[in-house]
């Protein structure tokens, strides 16, 4: 089985990221997306952040039971650090081909993520498109550090199959949606 695992805060969840799963579904050929909602980011401050019940409702507003499965496992695990979920869950499901999903902006700011090094080196990635992070990402620590490991977009519906590290980014429309965005809306809204 090929899953994609797609975490965040999810604060809320919107049609950028139903966007981002149906792209990642069709070209990595994935049986299931995990959405991993986040008990809370070390790297996103609390404020503004709604409670975890709601986060996962809002994931679950996007998913579909089936395809697209949301879940708040890093409270069951009760891990805090994206290293310590991925071992928790390649060593519950070593059967599981997992691919890593992420945004542009994601890839840009992976060296801040704990282990970071260790974490690309265990589940190949899919790096999806974002307005006006792409050509940053594309250039950024992370990029750079792994250039070997970059494959090409033609050979995306085999990454799941690849040893890590090894990453792609998955050129395609990019939806304009922001769980910030959105938040900021909402604020202003009477």
């Amino acid at each position: 089985m090929r899953i994609g695992l797609l975490g965040g805060s999810f604060n809320p969840a919107h049609a950028g990221h139903r966007h981002v799963i149906d792209l990642a579904q069709h070209r990595l050929r994935l049986d299931q997306v995990w959405l991993l909602v986040s008990p809370g980011n070390p790297l996103k401050p609390l404020f503004g952040m709604a409670p975890l019940a709601q986060r996962l409702a809002s994931a679950r507003g996007i998913a579909d039971g089936r395809h697209v499965i949301a879940s708040a496992i890093e409270a069951v695990f009760g891990t805090r650090y994206t290293i310590d979920t991925l071992r928790r869950l390649l060593r519950q499901f070593p059967r599981v081909r997992f691919v890593w999903l992420m945004g542009a902006d994601i890839l840009e700011e992976l060296p801040r993520w704990r282990r970071w090094v260790a974490f690309v080196r265990r589940v190949p990635l899919a790096v999806l498109p974002r307005p006006g992070h792409n050509l940053r990402a594309l250039s950024s620590r992370a990029a750079r550090r792994f250039a070997h490991a970059r494959r090409t977009l033609r050979s995306a519906a085999v990454l799941s199959e690849q040893a890590a590290p090894a990453w792609v980014f998955l050129c395609g429309p990019q939806h304009l949606a922001s769980a910030t965005a959105i938040r900021a809306m909402e604020g202003a809204m009477p």
